[in-house]
């Protein structure tokens, strides 16, 4: 089973999720949320926390990190007795902390060169046995493969993302280059991307598109400052 195209229900802010919401990527919930649930386009906001600028961050982050997957195994596995979907499983992603770029004078929880977070996992159809990719909310899915800035807080008892703005593509520690939804896009897609976005787009990932790790420090010590 592919792609599944569906028309999208709004056009997002942010330039990559505009071009995705374009395409009518299906998408499931927020990174760090619990369950999940298949939506239209590339999701409707369900954020944790604020998450769009640099000032949500450093509001409500532990730390902002540069992030890959190392591996990965099923977790929060859910059986169903009726319907196409035999089961579905998140995942637990185990990550290596590449750079820390800030963290809060008192936060929650510690960060170690490693960490676990759950990620969207897969939906597994009972007649074909098909195995069927969740994509998180106008987010990255968090593949190994590549690197990823990430706002993280730690939420009952775990590492998760602020929301959908909390992470960013950063593979050669470039904003906006890497995997989204699932999808790995070229610079020809973030450009399309940021042709639909609209204007009054403050994120910080818009901020730093084409922008590496000191671009990501200065925003954020500039909103810590203010």
């Amino acid at each position: 089973m592919g792609e599944r195209f569906v028309m999208p229900r709004r056009l997002p802010t942010r330039p990559v999720a505009a071009l995705l919401a374009a395409v009518g990527i299906v998408a499931g919930v927020l990174v760090g949320a619990p369950g999940l649930e298949t939506v239209v386009g590339c999701g409707t906001s369900g954020d944790l926390y604020p998450s769009q600028t640099a000032k949500d961050w450093v509001s409500y982050a532990d730390h902002v990190v540069v992030a890959s997957p190392t591996a990965e195994r099923e977790t929060n596995r859910r059986t169903y007795d009726k319907g196409a979907v035999a089961y579905a499983t998140d995942r637990l992603v185990s990550f290596r902390t590449d750079s820390r770029l800030w963290s809060r004078s008192s936060p929650r929880h510690t960060l170690d060169a490693s960490f676990d977070m759950v990620a969207p996992g897969w939906e597994v159809y009972r007649s074909s046995g098909t195995r069927v990719a969740e994509t998180a909310t106008d987010a990255p899915r968090l593949q190994a493969g590549h690197t990823y800035l990430l706002a993280l807080r730690w939420h009952e008892g775990g590492w998760a993302v602020l929301g959908e703005g909390g992470a960013v593509p950063f593979d050669d520690h470039t904003g906006d280059q890497g995997e989204w939804c699932g999808r790995v896009l070229s610079k020809e897609d973030v450009a399309e991307g940021e042709r639909f976005s609209r204007r009054a787009d403050h994120s910080l990932e818009k901020a730093l598109l084409g922008q590496g790790e000191q671009a990501a420090r200065d925003a954020l010590n500039r909103a810590a400052r203010g």
